[in-house]
């Protein structure tokens, strides 16, 4: 190779490049050191990343919210939470999450802010009753069902609370959940600070090469652009993710779907399956319309598997539900030494909206806590001596159970794939006893609010959740795993 064919290759950029994906950590702590930015060096060698579809959580501070918030936070969920008392929740949940100010009796404040981005609610709000005596030192003994107190409403009505506000959060819901069959990777029209930190110019730099690129947020989308050159025996540029931390699991779903707009280059996307720097990667590769928006539908059936532009004869296909890490790359080879008959070096755009897993099966979207004896307060048989205490009292606690069916079937009457869960009397046990699924509205016993939550999360991931109304308390005996596929298949959806 001739002197005119080689051009300045840039070290400090090979050492940024490695530095930013952590291939050497101790090229990551220099480099972060020398910025000013050393403070952030233990977090982010923890792992930033989170899945990001957006879980709003609505009655996020109380017993049960506030459980399923530290539940979805240390399963890497991006988690926003309804509250109306920022400072109030600032002091119980998590700093890992987002906090917006809204109130479900209030339809006007649950606006864009609070919805933009939502893959799922879960819905853990009811009104407040405490002992008519007030909040004394035996409330614990109320909590846990030992001790009965005559219990009174404080605050907000039941009707106002359990059927207008559990129906203004899903009206507003429905505008922004996105299609049952569809899960958001990324969204670029929403900027947050996950997007900013997680995706990094990757270019032949690392192979010699004199390529750059830059991936950058807008209003609306984001740019994946440069210059990229064939100088060096280079001819790539890229973006890619850090690596997903959980791994990001898409095995209920067909493919991924890009909404795009480019130059009319042909460009590829990589789904990585391991952590490893330098691994197998499942590739696909799309044209795109010069300054035309289009969607790219890739089904997994279509990647191949590569290792730098040479196709694994013998790799397996991708294992969808351990996605580590996303790539965009325009490169002037194929595979197998083939050329991208599109290719053009030099200046390059290509504008992204989103990114989406598609094809999914029917998962819940809206979960909503109810309560056990919703529909026994006045129905034919009832033996109000045998009932528990909000059934016995309904008529003096403002209808509660009464309201709670309300807000049930304006949630069945939406539209939106949903869990209705209706548990026995909530204690603050630390749970983990088996669990007993009914339908009909019959059950009483207990069950510990964390049992609660875990199962919020739980049916977030179970298509055989979908659509159906479940009440539940806990059993005898230890529960030291829970088949929680076997538990919701032995249920029927609502009619």
């Amino acid at each position: 190779m001739t002197n005119q064919n080689r051009s300045q290759w840039n070290l400090c950029r090979f050492i940024k490049t490695l530095a930013y994906f952590e291939v050497i950590p101790l090229f990551s702590w220099i480099e972060k050191l020398f910025s000013g930015n050393s403070r952030e060096i233990e977090t982010q060698s923890k792992g930033e990343t989170k899945n990001m579809g957006v879980i709003l959580v609505a009655g996020a501070t109380g017993g049960v919210g506030k459980r399923v918030v530290a539940k979805l936070v240390g399963q890497g969920y991006h988690v926003r939470c309804l509250v109306r008392d920022i400072e109030k929740a600032r002091n119980i949940l998590s700093e890992a999450v987002d906090l917006v100010v809204g109130d479900i009796t209030k339809p006007e404040t649950l606006n864009h802010l609070v919805m933009a981005n939502i893959q799922a609610v879960i819905c853990c709000t009811a009104v407040r009753v405490q002992p008519v005596e007030g909040d004394t030192k035996d409330r614990e003994k109320y909590y846990q069902g030992v001790k009965f107190y005559q219990p009174e409403i404080v605050g907000d009505t039941p009707e106002n609370v359990e059927y207008q506000g559990v129906k203004n959060l899903v009206t507003a819901a429905a505008k922004y959940l996105p299609s049952a069959s569809e899960k958001v990777i990324f969204d670029f029209t929403q900027t947050s600070a996950e997007l900013k930190n997680i995706w990094g110019a990757l270019d032949d730099v690392v192979m010699g090469g004199v390529s750059a690129s830059s991936f950058q947020l807008g209003e609306k989308s984001a740019l994946f652009s440069g210059n990229v050159s064939t100088a060096n025996s280079g001819g790539f540029a890229s973006v890619r993710t850090k690596n997903f931390v959980p791994v990001i699991n898409l095995s209920g779903f067909t493919g991924v779907k890009l909404r795009v707009k480019g130059d009319g280059q042909r460009y590829k996307i990589f789904l990585r399956t391991e952590s490893t720097w330098d691994g197998v990667g499942y590739s696909y590769s799309f044209d795109t319309v010069v300054d035309n928006w289009i969607d790219v539908t890739i089904p997994f059936a279509d990647l191949t598997p590569v290792f730098r532009a040479k196709t694994v004869k013998d790799s397996p296909p991708i294992d969808a539900s351990k996605v580590c890490s996303l790539q965009l790359m325009l490169s002037k080879f194929e595979y197998d030494g083939a050329l991208n008959p599109k290719f053009a070096p030099g200046s390059f755009a290509l504008e992204i909206e989103s990114i989406k897993a598609v094809g999914g099966k029917n998962l819940p979207q809206f979960v909503l806590v109810s309560s056990a004896g919703v529909t026994r307060p006045g129905r034919p048989g009832i033996n109000l001596d045998e009932e528990p205490p909000a059934v016995r009292l309904n008529d003096q606690l403002g209808g509660i159970l009464t309201w709670k069916l309300q807000g049930e079937e304006s949630l069945r009457n939406s539209g939106i794939p949903y869990t209705i869960i209706r548990p026995c009397a909530l204690t603050e046990t630390a749970g983990g006893k088996e669990l007993i699924f009914e339908q009909g509205d019959n059950i009483k016993g207990k069950i510990s609010r964390d049992d609660v939550a875990e199962i919020c999360i739980q049916v977030l991931k179970q298509s055989q959740a979908c659509n159906l109304t479940l009440e539940v308390k806990e059993g005898e005996n230890i529960a030291h795993s829970s088949n929680w596929q076997q538990l919701f298949s032995a249920l029927q959806p609502d009619k």
